[in-house]
Parts: C-alpha cells; structure tokens; sequence
C-alpha cells in the first residue's frame, strides 16, 4: 500500500489554483477506483488544516457509520461533520485543484501565496505553511512521550 511522504509546499496560481504534489498524486491515482474522485477534501476535526482522502479510505473513514442506528442524534451529528463539509475533487491536467473558500478559511489559507502538503500516511493535509512547520515541530517534541504496545503474542502449545 503506498503512502503519503513528506512536506511540499507550492504556490497558488493567480486564478487561485493550486498543485498536487506529483508523489502525492501517483500515490491518489494508485488507489483511485473508477467512478471515484480522485480526493475527498474535508476540514480536520481537530486542527487547522485541510483533510486529503483518497475515496478508499474515505469509505473507510464513513464505516462506523452503518453500526449506528440511523435515526439517532449520534448518526445524524456524525454523518453531518463527515459528509456536510467533504468536497469531492478532480484536478485538472496539471494537478491543480481550486479549494472551496470554506476550506481555504478553516486552514488559514485566505491570504497565502502558499500552501504547505504534509504526508501523513493513508492521508495527505494542506497547511498554512508556517502552521505546517509548527505543527511538525509540536508532534515529534509530542512523539517522544508516545509508547506503542507490543503486538498480542499468542501462546503455542507444543505437544
């Protein structure tokens, strides 16, 4: 399974377009099945940046969905924050997207000559890329407190 490697930032275009990085978009391209956008744009839940999902996992993302019941609040509030705000897009031949206002704004990116692709594995983001450099700044001094279990190990009888 390809992922999402490294930070590019490119510039927008004076008809506020701009590029996917090439790497970015062989890895969307790889995973793309027919019919399916290339990239689904959404706000991140928790920080300030833009969301890039291949429709793969997109799909996955949504899931959890079918195992609420779907007449509860929780279903509606859960669907609404994940579908509402998703943007399905197709760039151009050159990899070029225009990011609805809505989106550009959540990222502080209104005024950005800039933006900043962040990799982050099954995902891309889009950063304001002085939020993108602190932001990488803040998760490895954060990494560094994170512990990872050890796999399950499973116990082997031997007769």
């Amino acid at each position: 399974m390809s992922v999402f490697l490294g930070t590019h930032e490119n510039r927008f275009d004076a008809k506020g377009r701009v590029s996917i990085p090439a790497g970015f978009r062989s890895v969307l391209k790889s995973q793309q099945k027919e019919g399916d956008a290339l990239v689904i744009l959404r706000p991140s839940h928790t920080l300030p940046c833009i969301e890039a999902w291949p429709a793969v996992a997109f799909a996955r993302l949504t899931e959890p969905l079918d195992r609420l019941d779907m007449f509860s609040d929780e279903h509606d509030d859960l669907a609404a924050a994940i579908y509402a705000d998703a943007y399905p897009m197709d760039p151009d031949r050159e990899g070029r997207l225009i990011l609805p206002d809505f989106l550009r704004e959540h990222a502080g990116l209104q005024a950005s000559g800039t933006a900043a692709f962040m990799g982050v594995g099954r995902i891309f983001q889009i950063w304001e890329p002085e939020a993108a450099r602190l932001r990488r700044a803040e998760a490895r001094q954060k990494s560094r407190r994170v512990t990872i279990p050890a796999a399950p190990q499973t116990s082997q009888r031997e007769d």
